[in-house]
């Protein structure tokens, strides 16, 4: 073999080793963290933040790296048919083209691109400061195809880029989490915080038939023992109901040291707010903080009382439940035996549907479990109303008010065919 032959051999292996360069660095730039890069840039390495410039202007980046691939594969075929046909003759084509591609597959594509994934970020921080030569040496080609890419854009109308939606970022949630990334904690703080930003005061509210209130004509005696037989810390007063809220009298202003105060309740009463059932609650909590209150109400299109929204209402959305020394713990999901439960209405539709392993229903347009039941019925429920859904066989227990507060839900099991086994 001659040294000509073997300068030729130097210069394919070579060539493959930059197809296989070209192949990692793709890999690595689209499948690198960025959150990590930038926790390394912060520290002060360079290669990191260079990584990061990079990335900025991907579609550059990309252009370059293909170009350089194809040049270096494209010099890689001619090369070795040459080399071949020189070698072996007129067969040597042939030859040539099937070694080049078995070697570019496995030493330019599939190995690099395997290697660059294990390792993103690693690779990416090694290939920059090559890549940042070749995409200045290569602005012109690059500019060509800018230019290019954005006569097709306008040809076929490609729109432009969007922001992510709030169910592909639920999907990317629990696909980091899947991975390991983050824990089951941290993955539904994350998917609560996309919900929030959806949520209206109607789907939290406290509805007005549970709202505890004292009458602006109440003795200080009675609204005293309103305060110790419920915990609260501050009460809606009202004007002749409900229906007219005049305004919040907080604990710490009703008394004055251990006495209560002297102050008419009228004096010492803060303003109410007011927000329609269709706000969304990330408003109502940047009005709260505004007004510096904890509580706001709601109102229908009439002018009555819905309900009220409490700062702790809203921030239980993100956090989960917020518990105090005077809540009282209900459980709302009780098994009673193996196919029986009993439910408090006040419970959340979906919650029950989620436990019972049942769709979605979107004919309803209820939240909780007592609009769920009397939409079911189509009328006022009274004790041991009965109806069935699905498998679910539901009995009304307890009626209060015209309002459903306990039901029964017995699961039916499939009945067994003629051999014992089920259908």
């Amino acid at each position: 073999m001659s040294s000509g032959d073997i300068l030729t051999i130097i210069i394919m292996v070579c060539l493959v080793i930059l197809s296989g360069y070209f192949s990692a660095t793709e890999t690595a730039f689209s499948t690198m963290n960025r959150t990590r890069l930038r926790t390394l840039a912060d520290k002060g390495d360079r290669r990191a933040e260079r990584v990061l410039a990079l990335a900025e202007n991907y579609d550059r980046l990309l252009s370059t790296i293909l170009v350089g691939n194809n040049i270096v594969n494209l010099s890689l075929s001619s090369v070795a048919t040459v080399f071949f046909i020189r070698l072996i003759g007129d067969g040597g084509a042939t030859l040539s083209t099937v070694i080049v591609t078995v070697m570019v597959l496995i030493f330019g594509e599939v190995s690099p691109k395997s290697l660059a994934k294990e390792s993103p970020e690693k690779f990416a921080r090694f290939s920059a400061p090559f890549i940042r030569i070749l995409m200045v040496l290569l602005t012109p080609v690059n500019l060509l195809f800018s230019l290019w890419r954005r006569l097709l854009s306008k040809v076929f109308k490609v729109p432009e880029e969007r922001g992510i939606t709030s169910d592909e970022f639920i999907t990317f949630i629990d696909a980091v989490e899947e991975g390991g990334e983050i824990d089951s904690d941290e993955s539904e703080l994350l998917r609560s915080a996309v919900e929030f930003n959806e949520q209206e005061a109607e789907d939290i509210l406290t509805p007005r038939v549970d709202i505890v209130g004292v009458s602006e004509d109440t003795s200080k005696e009675e609204i005293a023992r309103k305060f110790t037989d419920t915990g609260y810390s501050r009460l809606p007063v009202y004007r002749d109901s409900l229906d007219n809220i005049i305004g919040i009298l907080h604990q710490k202003d009703f008394y004055d040291g251990p006495r209560v105060t002297d102050k008419p309740i009228a004096d010492i009463m803060k303003m109410p707010v007011y927000v329609t059932p269709s706000m969304k609650i990330r408003y109502i909590l940047k009005l709260l903080q505004k007004t510096k209150s904890h509580i706001a109400v709601v109102t229908d299109e009439y002018g009555g009382t819905l309900g009220i929204v409490t700062m702790e209402d809203i921030l239980e959305e993100l956090v989960g439940e917020i518990w105090d020394e005077h809540d009282e713990v209900i459980e709302e999901f009780t098994r009673v035996d193996e196919d029986t439960y009993k439910i408090k209405c006040s419970a959340d539709l979906d919650e029950m549907f989620e436990l019972f392993e049942l769709p979605e229903n979107p004919d309803t347009d209820s939240i909780t479990v007592s609009g769920w039941v009397m939409e079911q019925l189509g009328h006022i429920p009274i004790e041991g109303d009965r109806f069935e859904y699905e498998n679910l066989d539901v009995t009304v227990t307890s009626v209060d008010n015209q309002r459903v507060l306990e039901i029964i839900v017995r699961v039916n099991q499939p009945e067994p065919d003629g051999d014992g086994k089920d259908e």
